[in-house]
């Protein structure tokens, strides 16, 4: 099958093959005019559902393709693509008979995107975390502009629960989020059968001995692994000094460029990793470290080697450091309910709004945390006040000069959702507090 040079692989190839071999064979003697065909065909001559439907169709659209015949399974998927005529099909001679023109099937109507994207509900609800107020303010900016967070702390001290808790208080996604998260799934065969579009922020929590292929991706023939499938989602890793160091490095690419590279023998493919990535780890092997009342049983170089299994470039790729401490029995006893998480979306919402109309003219720019330098130079101007105390948290933290500019970020984010047009001394000292941590 031309172009000979690409490996086919995977199925949906099955209808469009027989379906040639009765026509060659005038067994079949239909036009089939401006149509793509994809399935997969089963012994009894029933078409399966296949992966990845959604880009195809996405395809089929640019290549102003009028009418694309699907498996039945998989005809709400394509049906997103608008000015598209999608025809669900359950069988080989069910199409040949629509071909022939002796029994036509009806196309697949446009989905609702009203009852597709209808308001979530959420089980998690910060109002019901007791205290933690600087840790909620930190997810909170993170939420606003996209930025990764590591939250650190004795254990129980509720870092797994504010982790679960920050979708919450996400923005919800625009369609074009929603069809870029819908096709990863589709791609990767984890798009539930009868979902048209995933409507949710991804939250993907993989445990700490999770392999490297599953976290980046691969096999034979790459599909995404755990760092695609959050893509505009959360990444959430609990316990991160416990996944292996290797695992961990791989980090480093979507960190910093938003995208992950997957090389095999057989091919070299690049998956979008926009995500937000919350960590969470003990201060120690022990995890009371930085517990005042509790005694740490670690000998300080056993911290220091705890702490080393993160590498430094991975710790400056993160932009905000949040301690989480033991709450207290008199915070915990508190009948008094804290802020709800709409109220925080609200502003998370807002913040994003501006974002929005200060991106509105950059391609593939939503958050403040994916500026590159030229962008900071342009919408992140600092006074004199401003610089000088940046000046001083640089050379008194002796901050490389990734962490110069995310802590610039930071401080854009922290303005717009104090509705500031600039970058203001509360602004930038909030975001330096954020960068004390040092490895």
């Amino acid at each position: 099958m031309a172009p000979a040079d690409i490996k086919k692989e995977g199925p949906l190839y099955d209808l469009p093959v027989a379906l040639g071999f009765l026509l060659a064979t005038k067994q079949l003697r239909a036009e089939i005019g401006n149509r793509l065909f994809v399935g997969e065909l089963s012994l009894n001559g029933s078409i399966r559902p296949v992966n990845g439907v959604l880009p195809i169709a996405i395809m089929a659209k640019e290549k102003n393709i009028s009418e694309i015949i699907v498996p039945a399974g998989n005809a709400k998927e394509a049906a997103i693509v608008e000015g598209l005529s999608v025809i669900p099909t359950k069988s080989l001679k069910e199409l040949a008979l629509h071909l022939t023109g002796e029994r036509k099937i009806d196309p697949e109507p446009p989905q609702d995107m009203a009852q597709i994207f209808e308001p979530q509900k959420y089980f998690a609800d910060m109002a019901y975390i007791k205290g933690q107020e600087y840790a909620k303010r930190a997810l909170e900016v993170a939420a606003a502009g996209g930025h990764n967070v590591l939250l650190s702390g004795p254990p129980g001290s509720g870092k797994t629960l504010l982790a679960r808790t920050f979708p919450s208080i996400m923005p919800p996604l625009t369609f074009d989020e929603a069809l870029e998260i819908t096709k990863i799934f589709s791609i990767a065969g984890k798009l539930t059968r009868g979902i048209s579009l995933i409507s949710e922020r991804p939250y993907r929590a993989p445990h700490h001995s999770a392999s490297a292929v599953s976290l980046v991706g691969g096999g034979t023939f790459p599909r995404p692994g755990e760092i695609s499938l959050s893509h505009r989602g959360v990444l959430f890793l609990d316990e991160f000094p416990e996944f292996s160091r290797n695992v961990l490095e791989n980090l480093r690419q979507p960190l910093e460029d938003g995208m992950i590279s997957v090389s095999r023998a057989q091919a070299t493919l690049s998956f979008p990793a926009r995500f937000t990535l919350i960590a969470a780890m003990n201060p120690c092997p022990c995890g009371n470290a930085t517990d005042p009342e509790k005694l740490c049983s670690c000998t300080p170089s056993g911290i220091v080697k705890y702490q080393r299994k993160i590498s430094g470039p991975i710790f400056d790729r993160i932009d905000i450091h949040a301690e989480v401490p033991r709450m207290k029995f008199e915070k915990l006893a508190e009948t008094k309910v804290g802020e709800e998480s709409s109220k925080i979306r609200e502003r998370v919402i807002a913040a994003r709004k501006r974002q929005q109309q200060r991106f509105k003219n950059i391609d593939g720019l939503i958050t403040n945390s994916e500026m590159h330098n030229q962008h900071i130079k342009k919408f992140c101007l600092l006074g004199e006040k401003e610089m000088a105390l940046l000046r001083k948290a640089v050379d008194s933290l002796h901050l490389s000069a990734r962490a110069f500019h995310r802590i610039i970020k930071i401080a854009r984010t922290i303005a717009d959702l104090a509705d500031s047009d600039a970058i203001e001394v509360p602004h930038l000292a909030e975001a330096i507090q954020y960068r004390q941590r040092q490895v």
